[in-house]
């Protein structure tokens, strides 16, 4: 069983006793179902699960006025099994297809017999099929294919390894030559098999990567299933268009998607929405090119100006036809892959919890990724070649007088140095590059007796 961060997540919502229900979402395939049955099985004594699409009579448990009795009586009668008051987890699972869970889930949650887990794909495109949302009963739960660090965890390596790391990582200490080398490749291969749960399996059960790639084309043919079946009939079309265009257009110089490569009259007021469409759906990632790399970055967003990556590497390695693979785990990751390399690093960032954006001008150049963290701004550059030292937009940006940052990384090939203020990291760091987690309380209280 694959070793998933969003497990403790999972763990947190248990234990908060905040009467909510929860609700995993993210792309299909990544692995939702899995582990909130091994979440399920292994922290209640009960553990029940309703799937709305291979149980299609399942829908009927919530036909007529929606009353917890009612619920209740049919869902225990649907079941036949023992659902035990205080010791049960229900699992409602692809409720996309059945919009009527969420608009029940507060009656349910307010009876506080059962905890309650939904999960599902396309639940941010079908939204507007849901009568009544559940505000103040429900818990949203992003979940993303694994990550370079579960992906590390997934083939074995040792926890005294990620100690290590780490220490050299706080202290700007150069990695062993043995330990880079060995991260290095397996860096290449997360390149060539991504995060998607089960091509990871396949690969850490076989180290088979045709056998990896023929199923990593099954998820994409999946996906633009989804597209046939959910998307609305006037954008299917150019919905299609533009996941079908995604590795092309990363591979253009800067990266930035191009409309008029859909089509030479297209406009971004009337393509938003399926653009919208694919970022919701969890199958591709947004960065937004920003006015200003200073906070708040969301505000000064240019939402006409972006990249559109995949939502996980190895579907992009799958999705370009040209055999990339065998080159990438040679270690060939030369300017040509820069956006394979790119792909996954705003796959990390983005699982990690930064919102993603870039910087581009023609005075200063472009800046791979502007990442805010609290009220500072950190500048992170992808390098693929050998010469990582080179970069003439994050110089030029760090000699701008008004404009202040945090940090300046260069993630490369090389080992970990510093030098004039820019720290430069192997491309395998990532996994300690991420958002600060929320404090689980914030109390601010305020001593009123003067008054």
């Amino acid at each position: 069983m694959l070793q998933r961060k969003v497990y403790q997540e999972l763990l947190k919502w248990k234990n908060s006793k905040k009467g909510k229900a929860l609700c995993v979402i993210g792309a299909r395939q990544i692995g939702k179902t899995t582990l909130i049955r091994e979440f399920g099985a292994n922290e209640y004594e009960y553990f029940a699960e309703i799937n709305f699409v291979t149980d299609k009579n399942a829908f009927k448990i919530f036909d007529g006025k929606l009353t917890v009795k009612t619920i209740i009586t049919n869902m225990t009668a649907y079941l036949q099994t023992r659902l035990e008051p205080g010791k049960t987890l229900i699992l409602f699972d692809e409720v996309q297809e059945c919009p009527q869970v969420r608009a029940a889930i507060k009656f349910l949650v307010e009876d506080g017999r059962f905890d309650y887990i939904e999960s599902g794909s396309l639940l941010g495109v079908r939204y507007k099929e849901i009568s009544s949302y559940p505000v103040g009963f429900e818990q949203i739960l992003q979940m993303y294919p694994l990550d370079f660090e579960e992906y590390m965890w997934a083939n074995g390596i040792q926890s005294s390894t990620f100690e290590y790391l780490k220490g050299c990582y706080d202290n700007t200490t150069k990695v062993s030559d043995s330990i880079h080398e060995t991260l290095s490749k397996l860096f290449y291969s997360y390149l060539v098999v991504g995060g998607m749960p089960e091509n990871v399996q396949i690969y850490v059960d076989t180290h088979d990567i045709a056998k990896v790639v023929m199923n990593q084309r099954s998820i994409l043919d999946l996906y633009r299933l989804d597209i046939a079946k959910y998307a609305s009939e006037n954008e299917k079309a150019k919905i299609k268009a533009i996941y079908d265009g995604i590795p092309s257009q990363l591979n253009e110089k800067n990266r930035r998607f191009k409309l008029s490569s859909i089509h030479p009259d297209a406009r971004m007021l009337r393509y938003e929405d399926c653009f919208n469409w694919l970022t919701d759906a969890g199958v591709a990632l947004a960065c937004y090119n920003v006015a200003e790399p200073q906070p708040p970055l969301q505000l000064s967003e240019k939402r006409n100006l972006f990249k559109l990556y995949m939502g996980d590497v190895g579907l992009l390695c799958a999705a370009c036809m040209e055999n990339v693979q065998f080159d990438l785990l040679m270690g060939n990751v030369d300017v040509n892959m820069g956006s394979i390399l790119e792909n996954a690093f705003a796959q990390n960032l983005h699982a990690g919890g930064f919102h993603l954006n870039y910087y581009d001008s023609k005075k200063i150049g472009e800046l791979d990724f502007v990442l805010q963290r609290g009220l500072s701004v950190e500048l992170v550059e992808v390098k693929s070649g050998n010469d990582y030292h080179k970069h003439k937009a994050l110089d030029r940006a760090l000699q701008v007088e008004n404009w202040k940052f945090k940090e300046s990384v260069v993630f490369s090939k090389g080992n970990i140095e510093s030098e004039n203020g820019i720290t430069y990291l192997p491309w395998y760091m990532v996994i300690f590059f991420h958002q600060e987690k929320e404090p689980d309380q914030m109390i601010y209280e305020i001593d009123l007796s003067d008054l």
